[in-house]
């Protein structure tokens, strides 16, 4: 098959400025070339990369974008203007897979069947996308949003999982666990740090966890997606402990995995009940070995039960910061061992190639190739 990747305006493939869906999409669009299939990969020009090259069996074209401006107008147009600029540099192909705002519209039949990637809560649009030939949503909750905005449009959907951006070389090294309780992401209100710390300082409060240390890595500057750095440095100035590491930002592959890889637990109490889709930042630390502690959101019900591989706790509560210390503390017991065991199995249920296999035979149905 002829497959294009049309990603988005505001980050470039590699992702040297991190995104998750720019990760998945250039190690997809790896493994589809591998297996013969002949792939164009669209993404931003910055940072010094080439306007076009190939690599990894991939042909990579990339275009004028922009960073991300704060308004959603302003996002709007950058997306529509980027959009138009690929819809012209988009080759003739089978099909198109694209996760823009404009580009499901702009597209015309010569780039192949429209393919889109619902990688976040709609909004409105998937009633907009009816020449679509696939919705494609990375979760169960996603899905259902997207039927409760076109309930005439379930023929079309199709729930296929985010995959592993990455394949772990080596067998989890237990023996290099630390007692740490890690979050990696974003450092946003919206990703319940405010509640984690709530939730530290109950436990060295009632004495719990001694010995053990509260680690956050990731941007706070809201260009990169975070809260702020003066929202962050209020943070630090309210809890000041020794316990508490603020670690920058790893965007380098092999940074990100030492810190899965030295943790013991995953704590990923986010309360975004309309912008959280799939969780990605905890299925790369269940490849480590870190048991995952999350809230109870719809999308992280894919892969991951309470008391199986990893610890769910109730963030609409009355007292949300005593649950979350629960599941923690649940979550970092000696007997937890077997749910960081079982959590290792993403591996295998998210490797990449399993999500290829998924994707190609959904593009076969579409193209009627295979």
């Amino acid at each position: 098959m002829n497959i294009t990747i049309l990603q988005g305006a505001f980050l470039p493939v590699p992702a040297l400025r991190g995104g998750a869906v720019e990760k998945m999409w250039q190690a997809l669009g790896a493994e589809f070339a591998r297996r013969g299939h002949r792939v164009t990969h669209l993404s931003r020009r910055c940072d010094g990369l080439p306007a076009e090259e190939t690599a990894d069996g991939v042909r990579h074209v990339r275009l004028r974008g922009y960073d991300q401006p704060p308004g959603g107008l302003r996002l709007k147009a950058c997306d529509f203007l980027y959009s138009w600029r690929a819809r012209r540099a988009a080759p003739a192909a089978d099909l198109v897979v694209t996760n823009t705002f404009w580009s499901p519209l702009l597209l015309r039949p010569r780039h192949g069947a429209v393919y889109v990637d619902v990688q976040r809560m709609p909004k409105g649009q998937m009633r907009l996308y009816r020449g679509a030939a696939r919705l494609r949503a990375n979760s169960s909750a996603v899905r259902d949003a997207i039927l409760r905005e076109a309930p005439d449009a379930a023929p079309r959907v199709r729930v296929i999982p985010n995959p592993l951006p990455f394949a772990p070389e080596y067998p989890v090294r237990w023996d290099a666990k630390e007692r740490v309780v890690l979050f990696a992401g974003r450092l946003h209100p919206e990703k319940g740090i405010e509640l984690l710390l709530a939730a530290w300082n109950r436990l060295r409060a009632a004495d719990r966890l001694a010995g053990w240390k509260l680690r956050f890595i990731g941007p706070a500057d809201t260009a990169r997606g975070g809260g702020g750095e003066t929202w962050v440095a209020g943070l630090q100035r309210r809890h000041p402990s020794l316990e508490i590491e603020w670690m920058p930002p790893a965007f380098e592959p092999a940074k990100l995995h030492a810190a899965y890889e030295n943790a013991t637990v995953f704590a990923y109490p986010s309360l975004a009940e309309k912008g959280e889709t799939f969780g990605v930042a905890a299925l790369e630390a269940m490849a480590f070995g870190a048991v995952p502690v999350v809230s109870d959101l719809a999308c992280f019900r894919d892969f991951i039960a309470d008391g199986c591989n990893g610890a769910v706790f109730d963030h609409r509560s009355p007292e949300p910061a005593a649950a979350l210390a629960g599941a923690i503390e649940r979550a970092a017991a000696p007997g937890a061992r077997a749910w960081a065991g079982a959590a290792v199995e993403v591996r295998r249920t998210h490797a990449v190639a399993a999500i290829a296999d998924a994707f190609l035979a959904d593009f076969a149905a579409l193209t009627g190739k295979r």
